[in-house]
């Protein structure tokens, strides 16, 4: 049958099936990415880009409705430098079909030339051999037949294998690519969309178009890319939202920040996307331009390490209540899923887009108090996925079940792998207490214990684990709502300051207080000797919300009561500084 125009619900099916097969094909985009740096992830991302306009754009029969519905799911989906340059040239193509109700293979043609300038002027440093190289030669050849092959079918059957052409040529334009003996992983993604579409076009039926899912598939293709030194560490992404923002002026000067720069979209909407080793200062300066509803900054460091020198068979993760030195994190190539923290619209992410300096000085001066919220569920399936590719295993430890919906919805993450063995751990604490638990974790896998032997050891680590917590003050508690204003007042009146610690349960419960911060200090110390008296105290460490001092002479008297020094002491995550407030002093203990 001729196709000798798009409506809308044409249109919007074609991307279903083009990206169905983007997303079948994402293991290989996974192992064969090397540029621009080598970090596994562009199937990842290009199956997320393609996912969100399955799940979030609206088709109609207007083709300006469900165009502009597509280019705008893409944006606000995209991922990665593949998925901004794709939803780039669709908000190009966005813009070129206004105020047409049906596209024939000569609007189309014109469109998706123009829509490749687009993409390229997203992008503040352009390199051929990319995608950008492949898009470019298949819209040529659209646009040359674009009145002689009316028919869709035939155009798109012609301009296919002209695409292929050119990503085959890809590592003759960029070195990086022939080194490593494959094409650009971006590039093939895009051959894989048309050709899901083109071979539809000639034999699928509407009614055989799956739903799209995440399929992950275990490549055996062996990569050998260029071992650089990453000089970039995050792969930094945000959506801004405001009025009249100069896109310009965006793409010039976040030039400083890193590199692989792109700004897309709109003076409505914007999406960036760079590389860079200060993600807080990058996000913090965002906040000129507009709000922040949704960042993202992925672990290029990590990323490699997974693909190409992981340490071990068994991928270990938890997510950013969990207070570790970032050099225990890396030494022992530990995953973090963190949480979102967000002043009013603007987003945070915990330990990353945040430092614990700004966050507090922001809580100070804020009138809004910040919130927390749960990692969103695509993060934790993107994060799933892609170690599933790079491990035999997977072991996640989550904050208390008690404190925080995280641990349920890791569980739904995890359960979009298939065929991998991943055990959710509800470690029952937060914050040091539960840095422990990993730490011993990430110990035992470097000691060759299995799997299973560490699940079944996680257990009698987590009961042998305690935190006891020094409130400064209820102030912070009050504002959150965590603490009544009328006790809030009480305990002012009567300076009380509350001991906390986590019940068998890990839900918060008093288990005294003092009427200053000296006698919780006493009163703590007493506990830690009671409890060392009993059983061997296997490491100790010490968090603390900007009160260094405090948490030190903690340290001091504890090393002489108990003869050992703690394992470390360090700034509390600022997502359990939204609760816990300015001046807390936390304690954890495992036993042996």
């Amino acid at each position: 049958m001729q196709i000798r125009y798009l409506d809308g619900y044409r249109l919007y099916y074609a991307f279903l099936i083009g990206g169905n097969a983007v997303i079948k094909d994402q293991g290989y985009l996974n192992k064969i990415n090397v540029f621009p740096v080598p970090d596994s992830d562009t199937g990842t991302n290009m199956a997320s880009t393609m996912r969100s306009i399955a799940e979030s754009a609206v088709h109609s029969r207007s083709i300006e409705a469900t165009m502009q519905s597509i280019a705008d799911a893409a944006l606000s989906g995209a991922r990665g430098n593949s998925g901004l340059i794709f939803a780039q040239f669709l908000y190009g193509v966005s813009e070129k079909i206004k105020n047409v109700k049906k596209i024939s293979t000569n609007i189309f043609g014109e469109s998706v030339r123009d829509a490749v300038k687009y993409a390229y002027q997203a992008i503040v440093s352009p390199v051929e051999g990319t995608m950008l190289t492949v898009m470019k030669d298949w819209a040529e050849a659209v646009y040359q037949k674009r009145k002689e092959k009316g028919d869709f079918a035939e155009l798109l059957s012609y301009s296919l294998p002209v695409a292929k052409r050119s990503l085959t040529e890809t590592p003759k334009k960029l070195a990086v690519l022939a080194k490593a003996g494959v094409v650009d992983a971006g590039a093939k993604g895009f051959v894989d969309f048309l050709e899901g579409i083109t071979h539809f076009i000639k034999k699928g039926r509407l009614k055989s178009i799956p739903k799209p899912e995440v399929i992950w598939q275990d490549s055996q293709i062996h990569v050998h890319p260029k071992k650089d030194t990453i000089e970039h560490r995050y792969c930094t992404e945000a959506l801004i939202t405001g009025k009249n923002m100069d896109v310009d002026r965006i793409r010039q000067e976040i030039r400083p920040y890193g590199n692989s720069a792109i700004v897309a979209g709109s003076p409505e909407k914007v999406k960036i996307h760079i590389h860079t080793n200060n993600p807080a200062d990058l996000f913090y300066w965002l906040r000129n331009y507009g709000s922040i509803p949704q960042i993202k900054a992925d672990d290029m460091l990590k990323q490699y390490e997974a693909s190409h020198n992981r340490k071990s068979k068994i991928a270990l993760v938890t997510d950013s209540s969990c207070d570790l030195p970032q050099e225990i994190i890396d030494d022992s190539q530990i995953h973090v899923i963190p949480f979102n923290l967000s002043f009013g619209e603007s987003i945070f992410l915990d330990k990353i887009s945040i430092t614990p300096q700004q966050f507090y000085t922001l809580l100070r001066t804020s009138k809004e108090h910040p919130r927390s919220s749960l990692p969103p569920l695509k993060t934790a399936q993107s994060i799933f996925s892609f170690l599933a590719s790079h491990y035999e295993s997977i072991i996640a430890v989550m904050i208390s079940e008690k404190l925080s919906g995280t641990y349920r919805m890791t569980q739904d993450a995890a359960s979009v792998v298939k065929n991998k063995k991943i055990d959710i751990i509800n470690c029952r604490h937060l914050s040091v207490s539960q840095g422990l638990i990993v730490l011993r974790m990430a110990e035992a896998i470097r000691e060759g214990k299995t799997h299973q032997e560490i699940v079944k050891l996680a257990e009698d680590w987590i009961s042998k684990t305690k935190l006891l917590v020094d409130i400064k003050t209820l102030k912070y508690m009050i504002r959150g709502g965590r603490v009544s204003p009328l006790k809030g007042m009480i305990a002012r009146l009567l300076n009380i300051k509350p001991l906390i610690t986590l019940d068998d349960e890990g839900k918060a419960t008093a288990i005294g207080k003092s009427f200053s911060r000296k006698g919780n200090m006493k009163k703590i110390v007493r506990m830690i000797k009671d409890m060392a008296a009993e059983g061997n105290i296997w490491n100790y460490a010490i968090v603390h919300a900007q009160n260094l001092e405090r948490a030190e002479m903690y340290a001091g008297i504890l090393e002489k009561a108990i003869h050992k020094k703690p394992s470390h002491i360090m700034d509390v995550s600022p997502v359990i500084g939204v609760h816990n407030g300015i001046g807390v002093v936390g304690i954890g203990i495992m036993f042996e």
